[in-house]
C-alpha cells in the first residue's frame, strides 16, 4: 500500500490507524496544524517510525480550522507535475462543542463544527479533485470520511447564510449529516468524470461509523465542557473501559474500508459500521435536490470567506510594510542625528 493522506492521524482513532497502515508498509502522509519543523511533531514522526519498522512516514501542513491553509496544501499537491501518486485520503478530523462550553470560530470565523467538520472537507476534496481523478485506471483509490451516528439528529434543511448557519443544539449532528450528503456528492462528482483513456472512475468515497470509542473527542461529549463533568467522568473511568470502545477496535471499520476488496469495486458512497455495509437513516444523504442545494451553499460561502481573507491579508501587508517603512525611516533619522552631534 502507498499513498494514504491521513487527516487526524496524530491522535484517538486516526493515530491507531496510522500505527496499523504503518505496520503493512503503507507510506503515509500526515496532515496536520503544526509544520513539519515542529519538535514534538519530529519526535512523533521519529518514534512511529521505530515502533513501526517503516520509514516512510511524512508530515504535511494544512490547518483545517483555515481555507487559505486548506488551498495552499492542495493546490501544491494538485500543481505537481507528475500527478503526485495518490492512493487513498482518510479524513478523520473533527471538533466538538460540548454542551457547557463555549463555542469556538475557525480563523475565518466560522463556527468550528461547521467550520472543520465539514467545510474545510468540502474545500479540500474539491481542490484535490482532479488530482484524485488523474490517478490510473488501474489504481483503487478510496476516500473514506469518519462520521457517526448523531448525524440522525441533524437538520441540514435548516442553514441559514451566516458565519454560524447551524441550527442550535444540533451543531454537531448537522455538520455530519452535511458531510454524508456531500459525500454521496462528491461520488456522482466523481463518477461523471470522462476519463481520457475511456476506463470507468477508479475512485470510491466510503463513510465510515466507528462507533461509541475512548478518544478525546468522546471525553469533551461526556464530561459536557465543565470541570465537575470531567471529575464524573474520571470516577465512571471503569464503566466507560468496559463499555466504550478503545482507539485501536474504533479503527477497525477504518480499517475495513481502507483493504477490504470488495469496496474496491462496483458503486462508491457506501456506509461502513462495525466493519459492515449499513443502510442510511436519513433520506436527505441521498437526496439529489438536497445535496445540489447544499453544494452550492457550500461553495457560495467558500468563495465569499476566501474574498475576505484574501483582502484582510492585503490589508495585513500592507500595515506591516508601512510599519517597516517607518522603523527604517526612523533608523535613517537616528544615524544622520549622531553623525551630526560627532561633526
Amino acid at each position: 500500500m502507498a499513498g494514504p493522506d491521513i487527516k487526524g492521524g496524530t491522535s484517538g482513532i486516526g493515530l491507531s490507524i496510522t500505527h496499523q497502515l504503518a505496520l503493512r508498509g503503507a507510506q503515509i502522509i500526515l496532515l496536520t496544524q503544526q509544520p513539519p519543523s515542529d519538535p514534538f511533531l519530529v519526535d512523533f514522526i521519529e518514534d512511529l517510525r521505530t515502533l513501526t519498522n517503516n520509514e516512510l512516514i511524512h508530515a504535511e501542513q494544512v490547518d483545517l480550522s483555515a481555507l487559505h491553509s486548506i488551498r495552499l496544501f492542495a493546490t501544491k499537491w494538485v500543481d505537481n507535475a507528475p500527478p503526485r501518486r495518490l492512493d487513498m485520503i482518510i479524513l478523520c478530523a473533527n471538533t466538538m462543542t460540548p454542551r457547557f462550553g463555549k463555542a469556538a470560530l475557525t480563523q475565518d470565523s466560522v463556527e468550528s463544527n461547521w467550520g472543520i467538520n465539514y467545510l474545510s472537507n468540502f474545500h479540500l476534496l474539491g481542490i484535490l479533485s482532479p488530482a484524485i481523478r488523474a490517478q490510473p485506471a488501474d489504481r483503487d483509490v478510496r476516500i473514506i470520511l469518519g462520521t457517526c451516528s448523531s448525524y440522525i439528529g441533524g437538520e441540514i434543511g435548516a442553514l441559514k447564510d451566516t458565519r454560524s448557519p447551524l441550527p442550535p443544539g444540533k451543531e454537531y449532528g448537522t455538520s455530519k449529516l452535511a458531510l454524508m450528503t456531500f459525500a454521496q456528492a462528491f461520488q456522482k462528482h466523481l463518477d461523471s468524470y470522462k476519463r481520457p483513456d475511456k476506463q470507468p472512475n477508479n475512485a470510491r468515497v466510503v463513510l465510515v461509523d466507528p462507533g461509541l470509542t475512548r478518544t478525546p473527542g468522546m471525553r469533551r461529549w461526556l464530561s459536557m465542557g465543565s470541570l465537575w463533568g470531567l471529575l464524573f467522568y474520571l470516577i465512571m473511568w471503569p464503566v466507560w473501559w468496559l463499555t466504550l470502545k478503545s482507539p485501536l477496535m474504533g479503527a477497525q471499520s477504518f480499517l475495513f474500508a481502507a483493504m477490504e476488496a470488495d469496496l474496491g469495486k462496483g458503486v462508491g458512497g457506501r456506509f461502513i459500521k462495525e466493519c459492515r455495509e449499513r443502510t442510511f437513516l436519513r433520506v436527505e444523504v441521498e437526496d439529489e435536490q438536497v445535496s445540489k442545494t447544499l453544494w452550492e451553499f457550500s461553495d457560495k460561502q467558500i468563495g465569499a470567506l476566501e474574498k475576505e481573507g484574501a483582502a484582510r491579508r492585503s490589508r495585513e501587508k500592507k500595515e506591516e510594510k508601512a510599519k517597516e517603512d517607518a522603523g527604517e525611516g526612523m533608523d535613517k533619522d537616528e544615524v544622520q542625528s549622531k553623525a551630526n552631534t560627532h561633526d
